[in-house]
């Protein structure tokens, strides 16, 4: 089983990405841990993406959320017991696995902002591999169901 959805990267279209993902995930079968870890996974490269990708930058070169816009594909393969979610886009060229894992052992207030999301994606999925190929992001995330 292989579906696509296709939608501008803006956080309005999070939910009907969202509900895409709960119906593929229900055809198929997949039990509710993996479900909920897949939803959470979902939410939060979507809003990486829609916040970042094709945001603008100022003159100094930092980025400014949220500035810009384009396309995203997600695209959903279920074989062989595993489910695997890949995200792609044409915005800034950007690998969250090169992203340092937050030092969670700190508390709050003495943690860098930023890198929770991305690190709870990694702690959840079984697999999680990026390319940057074409002018295009594509991340894939792999779960065992």
């Amino acid at each position: 089983m292989k579906k696509t959805f296709q939608c501008e990267a803006k956080i309005e279209n999070l939910n009907t990405a969202t509900a895409f993902l709960e119906e593929t995930l229900e055809e198929i079968g997949c039990g509710m841990k993996e479900s909920m870890q897949l939803s959470v996974a979902l939410e939060e490269i979507f809003v990486n993406i829609a916040h970042y990708a094709y945001a603008k930058t100022d003159s100094s070169g930092k980025i400014i959320p949220d500035t810009g816009s384009g396309q995203m594909s997600l695209t959903l393969v279920a074989e062989d017991g595993k489910v695997y979610m890949t995200f792609e886009d044409e915005g800034i060229p950007y690998n969250p696995l090169e992203k340092k894992d937050p030092d969670v052992t700190l508390s709050v207030e003495e943690r860098e902002i930023g890198g929770l999301g991305i690190y709870m994606v990694k702690k959840s999925m079984d697999e999680i591999t990026y390319e940057n190929k074409d002018g295009k992001n594509i991340l894939t995330l792999m779960k065992k169901l």
